[in-house]
């Protein structure tokens, strides 16, 4: 309404050099924060921050008294004393996870937005009779358009969490509140599992999953423990988020939904531009007014992406008979070994479902010297058969697909969204793959060392002794 572009910036992981990052990749000056957010993050401000407490303190009557006027006019005329824009405008500007690689400035627009919020509630019939229960960072587009704009151009009620780890509070307060639509990641949803009693979900319509594929076990959980369907949505921050979506009239678990209405969705080939049949994996492009303006200040981003108006997602996929769409991965979470093409989801997906509950997995590749590249697994938890899960991978994958190492990582490193930040745990394997190579050439040298130590006099004469 003042005609400036928000830029939204990640206090969950970083929060000083992510400000420092946005300010010099968009240009700003000052960055609108809290005293309180800084002191429950245990930070010190940087100069260029405004803090709300003071603008608070600052405002007097009369800086008051025109805006309460103001609000007492018909609507109509209050549009005409705000900025309007055009929809082509930049309405937000949003930074990427950063999980496999820098942060990418996202510029999106209002028709980009609001195409989203014309088309979603309907996949669940939500309407201002509905609470949703806002969870998710208003910094990633997810819970900006989810759980910000949607609520609050519906009409519908939100409740609102300051943390979104704070599971057992959430749960609490979904049945206090009777929120009737829930939306997050599948960690947080793991999360909410874990910590929920009985009756917490009583008044939970319907789920909504994104942001990470969404394990069986876990769809399968809330059914069965709550009556609650997850539905399993994909998107990005470049889509405003959501391109597919399973809904309450097309519904195929394990898959990522059929294509939202206004979105176009093709598969091709990972090395030609031909467009693949049903059935066959190739990469994910999608086309329509919900995909991104550009990357800011990065042309080369912009056109690696962007083809013709077509997005390319980076993500591989297919269609099946149906028309419902199957995420398979990341192009970027694929790997060669040995001369064929390995899915690390697909390893992440078979360990899992041996795994307790409660414990997280992720599979990276690491470099090596012969092979070209070895997949290693992380682990959040000590409480499994190591052996046990060996003998059962070797049953499910291919060999060239088993890990070669098991790391257990006590706290998986998780982005401000709840995904799992891949570049973090593939550094910290990497130094715990180091960290064994120098305790194993230690422990070598520290061998050879005592089998070619010459004994002195009094040694010799010892071991020669009597009985030795």
């Amino acid at each position: 309404m003042a005609g400036k572009i928000p830029v939204m910036i990640n206090y969950a992981t970083g929060a000083i050099r992510n400000s420092e990052y946005a300010r010099e990749k968009c240009g700003f000056e000052h960055i609108i924060t809290s005293r309180g957010l800084l002191k429950k993050l245990k930070l010190e401000p940087i100069p260029g921050m405004i803090f709300l407490e003071d603008i608070m303190k600052e405002l007097t009557i009369w800086d008051k008294l025109p805006s309460a006027l103001l609000s007492k006019l018909p609507a109509s005329l209050i549009k005409l004393s705000v900025h309007a824009g055009k929809p082509e405008d930049t309405s937000v500007i949003l930074f990427t996870s950063g999980s496999e690689k820098e942060p990418k400035a996202v510029q999106l627009s209002h028709k980009n937005i609001e195409h989203q919020i014309k088309i979603l509630p309907g996949m669940v019939a939500a309407d201002s009779n509905d609470v949703f229960a806002g969870a998710l960072p208003l910094f990633h587009i997810f819970g900006l358009t989810i759980t910000f704009w949607i609520p609050l151009l519906t009409g519908a009620s939100v409740v609102t969490f300051p943390n979104p780890l704070d599971y057992r509070f959430i749960c609490e307060n979904v049945r206090k509140y009777k929120v009737t639509g829930m939306v997050g990641t599948p960690t947080f949803f793991n999360g909410y599992l874990r910590r929920s009693n009985p009756g917490d979900f009583e008044t939970v319509r319907f789920g909504i999953s994104g942001g990470d594929k969404l394990p069986e076990k876990l769809r399968l959980a809330y059914k069965e423990d709550h009556g609650v369907t997850l539905y399993e949505g994909y998107g990005a921050t470049e889509t405003s988020p959501v391109i597919s979506g399973n809904s309450i009239f097309h519904y195929r678990p394990g898959s990522i939904g059929k294509p939202i209405i206004g979105a176009e969705v093709k598969i091709i080939g990972t090395d030609t531009d031909k467009v693949l049949p049903a059935g066959e994996i190739g990469k994910i492009l999608c086309k329509g007014d919900f995909v991104m303006t550009g990357y800011l200040g990065d042309y080369e981003e912009t056109m690696l992406h962007m083809h013709n108006g077509w997005y390319d997602t980076g993500d591989m996929g297919c269609f099946d008979d149906d028309g419902f769409l199957w995420h398979k991965g990341r192009l970027k979470r694929f790997v060669k070994i040995g001369g064929e093409m390995v899915s690390l989801v697909y390893v992440e997906d078979a360990i899992t479902r041996f795994l307790p509950d409660d414990v997280q997995c992720c599979v990276v590749e690491l470099p090596h010297p012969v092979k070209g590249a070895e997949i290693v697994a992380a682990i959040s938890s000590e409480n499994y058969n190591k052996l046990k899960l060996s003998l059962q991978l070797k049953l499910e994958l291919p060999a060239i697909a088993l890990p070669k190492r098991y790391y257990v990582l006590e706290e998986m490193p998780l982005s401000g969204t709840g995904k799992i930040d891949f570049r973090e745990v593939k550094n910290i394997c990497s130094k715990l793959r180091q960290d064994q190579k120098d305790n194993k050439e230690d422990l070598k040298s520290k061998i050879n060392s005592l089998v070619h130590k010459k004994p002195n006099k009094k040694e010799s004469e010892e071991d020669n002794s009597p009985g030795f």
